[in-house]
């Protein structure tokens, strides 16, 4: 059996994200926007691209290269499809991270979100390495205890297999492993959602 994000259709997974009881395909993109804008760099990297929600806010001034990693290569088809106005700056790269973080090449900005969810904090400690960026800005998802991770929808069956590799998420978890590789936190914002979830945007600086 493959990784489960292969099997997930595309427009299961925006159609979820974009209800209004999850709110989190137009949180997430207003997120991205102050991560694009927030650091003085133009390489980027954007782990888990899915459809390339957040990519228009790609300033083709600032930046001269941004790289989206997915191991779904439809969801990366469609990205390319979305955004060939970004052609020569977009790079599209269907890598499993769990397996194959090596080939993942230099950004100076990587951002994860909702991400480290399904890799663990081991597997982004070495992405981190690899990609060696001066900043690291990642999303997770806190959820309340009496709610599942998963939101409720008529999408919920598209996820059924999500279990198998998903990791609960722990900000505290979370510090302590970057700065064990050698990164201090410089931002943490939250973001409260639907049915008691938030979003957690904790950025850092190599160093």
């Amino acid at each position: 059996m493959g990784n489960p994000w292969e099997e997930i259709n595309l427009e299961d997974y925006e159609s979820h994200m974009s209800l209004d009881s999850v709110n989190q395909l137009q949180t997430m993109n207003s997120i991205m926007k102050e991560q694009f804008n927030a650091y003085p760099v133009d390489r980027a990297m954007v782990l888990g691209i899915a459809g390339g929600n957040g990519l228009e806010h790609v300033s083709r001034d600032k930046y001269q290269t941004v790289y989206g990693v997915d191991i779904n290569e439809d969801y990366l088809r469609a990205v390319s499809e979305r955004y060939d106005n970004l052609s020569d700056i977009l790079k599209c790269l269907k890598i499993d991270l769990i397996k194959e973080s090596d080939r993942l090449p230099y950004a100076q900005l990587l951002i994860a979100n909702l991400l480290i969810e399904y890799i663990g904090y081991e597997v982004f400690q070495r992405v981190i390495c690899k990609v060696n960026p001066e900043y690291v800005s990642c999303v997770i998802q806190v959820n309340t205890d009496d709610e599942q991770w998963v939101s409720d929808s008529p999408y919920l069956h598209a996820f059924d297999r999500l279990d198998e590799v998903h990791h609960q998420m722990d900000e505290k978890i979370l510090l302590a492993k970057l700065m064990e590789i050698g990164y201090k936190d410089i931002l943490k914002t939250r973001t409260s959602l639907p049915n008691g979830k938030a979003l957690i945007r904790m950025d850092f600086l190599k160093g």
